[in-house]
């Protein structure tokens, strides 16, 4: 994103732009600016939360919330996305952090499915795939096509989503978007103060490179002109980069690559424990009730539900401490899961992969949190850790908790004989709507039908500690709860 000054603002060089969106940022807004970054490009809400003015100027980071509420997306240039990750890793001990395809990253991608859907799946190399709309290419799209594409909007590894990728390549910063192809000077504000900005350009010092447009988005109508000056000229330098770029890549050919990748992005995933976390953040600001962050990354329509209470709350329970339990029977009995639903085992995994284990339904359901899940299971192949035989008529019992650091699953026959229980050990539970959601920590406990307790996967946990996968104050406490549940077992 190119280097910025910071003699005029009153910044020092470990000062980090940020632009933040989401259910997550009033608390991040508190989080990063206490740890001496500078927001940016702030929402009328979180204007009125902390009664400030916050800067209308170009980011140096972009931090949107995942699709599921679950987690957020961190890029921008890597240094800072770097800078602000060392704010989010102290959330808590099950914030996770794992590097992705980075937005606006430019690929010679080659076209390898594209039999049906609304989009073709394209190689970008390394491993790497991405998802390209038929709706964006001008043509009729087949396998072994190739075309050079840019990242518009990268997809978390917990998600069965590939990154969206597009033949415009465009760069931009939050105030202005070049798009590299286009002509011209646009804006997405209508009325005069779209108007007022496609004039105020020519005032500029900066000059739009051949083969560029411009489009000032919605956010530079509350910008002063030096910002939108800064904002410009940091667009120039990367359309610029890109250029020099292609202009030294060959044209597309058959094998897919990467071209251009100046930033770099991040995702995030929270765990039930750091969204406690930010609950405190948050409500050094604002009235927040217990389990905010958790209610509204459970269902979309929770949102709504959750700003209801705490605008009835108002001031009389701004000062309150958020002591007390998260309300489980309320949010479960209004958006589940209760008795009679589907729930799907989201099984996570430290390297950021999410494994579903199967469906089952909820047989019994208590106010406390806890739940009873029935799973049938089909024959072929044997239960991990029990090395005994999945059979036709099995049944798999699974006892989920909210917020507790495991669960048991016993395994069935169809005659009701008990073939072992199998405990998992994982960052805390969380029953949303759908999906039962954790981390899987490796280590596990098993039982056997003669009541044998072991202690298994010690060295794939290990191993993961190696790997930088799980900090170490996490694996003591999965180790510890491991030993712990096997004590009880015994």
């Amino acid at each position: 994103m190119g280097e910025r000054d910071t003699s005029q603002t009153g910044e020092d060089e470990t000062t980090r732009r940020v632009r933040v969106r989401g259910i997550y940022a009033t608390a991040l807004t508190q989080l990063l600016t206490d740890d001496g970054h500078a927001v940016v490009q702030a929402s009328d809400p979180i204007c009125r939360r902390f009664d400030a003015d916050f800067e209308a100027a170009p980011a140096d980071v972009r931090i949107e919330t995942s699709r599921d509420r679950r987690g957020i997306e961190c890029s921008g240039e890597p240094a800072a996305v770097e800078s602000v990750a060392e704010t989010l890793s102290d959330l808590a001990i099950d914030a996770f952090r794992w590097p992705a395809t980075s937005r606006g990253a430019v690929f010679d991608a080659v076209v390898r499915d594209a039999d049906g859907g609304s989009g073709a799946v394209v190689d970008l190399g390394d491993g790497e795939r991405g998802y390209l709309p038929y709706d964006a290419v001008d043509g009729y799209v087949d396998a072994g096509d190739t075309y050079r594409v840019c990242v518009t909007e990268p997809a978390p590894p917990w998600d069965d989503d590939r990154p969206r990728v597009e033949p415009e390549v465009a760069v931009g910063g939050g105030l202005c978007t070049l798009t590299r192809g286009a002509s011209g000077v646009t804006a997405a504000t209508s009325g005069e103060r779209g108007s007022e900005l496609v004039g105020l350009t020519d005032l500029l010092s900066a000059e739009v490179p051949d083969g560029w447009g411009l489009r000032w988005e919605r956010s530079a109508a509350d910008a002063d002109i030096e910002a939108m000056g800064r904002a410009l000229e940091g667009a120039i330098d990367r359309a610029t980069e890109i250029d020099a770029a292609l202009a030294e890549a060959e044209a597309p050919g058959d094998e897919p690559g990467r071209v251009y990748a100046p930033n770099s992005t991040d995702w995030h995933w929270f765990g039930r424990e750091s969204r406690i976390s930010l609950d405190d953040a948050r409500r050094a600001v604002e009235t927040t009730m217990v389990g905010h962050h958790r209610t509204k990354a459970a269902d979309r329509s929770a949102s709504a539900a959750v700003d209801f209470v705490e605008a009835v709350c108002g001031s009389e329970a701004r000062d309150r401490p958020g002591d007390g339990d998260f309300p489980f029977e309320a949010v479960s009995r209004q958006f589940g899961p209760v008795a009679g639903d589907r729930l799907t085992l989201g099984h996570g995994k430290p390297d950021g992969r999410c494994i579903t284990l199967g469906t089952g339904e909820v047989t019994e359901w208590d106010p406390d949190g806890s739940i009873t899940l029935e799973r049938t299971m089909s024959a072929g192949g044997r239960y991990d850790g029990l090395d005994v035989p999945k059979e036709s008529g099995d049944v798999a019992v699974t006892k989920l908790r909210e917020g507790r650091w495991w669960y048991p699953t016993t395994y069935k026959s169809a005659d009701d004989d008990v073939k072992g229980t199998y405990v998992n050990v994982c960052t805390p539970v969380e029953l949303f709507p759908k999906t039962a959601r954790y981390v899987d920590l490796y280590v596990d406990v098993v039982r056997w039908p003669d009541g044998t307790v072991t202690v298994v996967d010690e060295d794939e946990l290990a191993a993961a500690v190696d790997d930088g996968l799980v900090s170490e104050p996490l694996a003591d406490k999965a180790q510890n709860v491991a030993t712990a549940v096997e004590r009880a077992l015994q």
